[in-house]
């Protein structure tokens, strides 16, 4: 029998706005094995702000990683040691993101033209937990675009101590280009991320950036240590309903997407009796069904209904009721999940 795939094999990316506890309380629901991550996380925010909001999270969640946005290293070992005791499962660096904002903090993609700064608060953080520490990058940023600079990078972070690094295998460009952009305009660039992984075979590589499906991401598992899906899993998450089965080879039945919304209802229950509002869980579904019959009513009875004073489960039930059963009860084949 094959060992068990370790959860790094498929990721849900962190996204700012996106990914947070209700996100992944519902990604869940789809997949037990994918490593879920939080959304950036400020040091400062975890220092000086409130605790629990920014790194509390819910026992389902597991396995789920942080990500930290932050430059000096003695904050950063601090956010570590406190996120440590909240009991995620990694600590994630992000020297990927290329928005000004986290560039004039010092932080996000513009680390990759500091690979000595990094190398501090990695070792700092690795000092300060028993927990994987990771990194996660571009192939480069403006000018630092060489493939010497990437290596120079992961060998320079290597050093202190840091064996796991997802890539983002597109350039960033610190000015000029909106994040929207720099997710979209700098061509996708697999050969180069594959060619570090050939020539650091011993460190661990997951590759990011433009997949899209399971059949993409067992693709990259040819050669990648890990595949890691950005906003396809958030626009059509039932995307991941089979991965448990296609991806970390589980003798187990993808839930249905009925299965799924079942699943999420108690945690959605319990967060309207906190005072939480509907639609701040709700719109994390809103894609369970795209592309199929029943699509339209979902969202518009989630997105009309849900945002009235004390709605509740009701809501939910008047939008599944016009998704057919066909729709809501069917499962995904191996065949038609990894043809994409």
């Amino acid at each position: 029998m094959p060992a068990p795939r370790p959860p790094h094999t498929l990721s849900v990316a962190p996204m700012m706005d996106w990914t947070d506890r209700h996100c992944r309380v519902f990604h869940r629901t789809l997949s037990k094995k994918t490593l879920l991550y939080t959304e950036m996380v400020t040091t400062g925010a975890i220092l000086h702000g409130d605790k629990a909001r920014h790194l509390g999270f819910d026992g389902a969640e597991h396995p789920v990683a942080l990500q930290l946005g932050g430059s000096d290293a003695a904050a950063l070992a601090e956010c570590t040691r406190i996120a440590t005791d909240y009991g995620y499962d990694e600590i994630n660096l992000n020297c990927g993101c290329p928005s000004d904002r986290v560039s004039s903090g010092s932080f996000g993609a513009c680390l990759m033209g500091t690979p000595d700064v990094v190398a501090r608060a990695v070792e700092a953080m690795r000092g300060a937990t028993h927990l994987p520490v990771t990194v996660k990058h571009r192939i480069g940023i403006d000018d630092l675009d060489s493939y010497d600079h990437l290596t120079h990078f992961v060998r320079t972070v290597e050093a202190a101590g840091c064996d796991t690094f997802i890539v983002h295998a597109r350039k960033a460009w610190l000015s000029g280009l909106s994040p929207k952009e720099n997710r979209e305009i700098p061509p996708l660039r697999y050969d180069v991320v594959r060619q570090l992984k050939a020539d650091f075979p011993h460190l661990t590589v997951i590759l990011n950036g433009g997949i899209l499906n399971l059949a993409q991401a067992d693709d990259a598992l040819a050669w990648a240590d890990g595949a890691m899906i950005g906003r396809a899993a958030y626009q059509d998450p039932y995307i991941l309903a089979a991965a448990d089965r296609d991806i970390f080879g589980l003798n187990t039945r993808p839930p249905t997407r009925r299965e799924a919304i079942e699943a999420f209802l108690p945690y959605v229950a319990e967060q309207l009796a906190q005072g939480q509002p509907l639609p701040r869980m709700m719109k994390h579904t809103l894609g369970l069904f795209a592309g199929q019959m029943g699509a339209r009513h979902w969202k518009r009875t989630l997105s009309e209904q849900g945002h009235k004073a004390g709605a509740g489960l009701e809501v939910v039930r008047e939008a599944l009721a016009g998704v057919p059963d066909t729709v809501l009860d069917a499962q995904p084949t191996a065949e038609a999940t990894l043809a994409g």
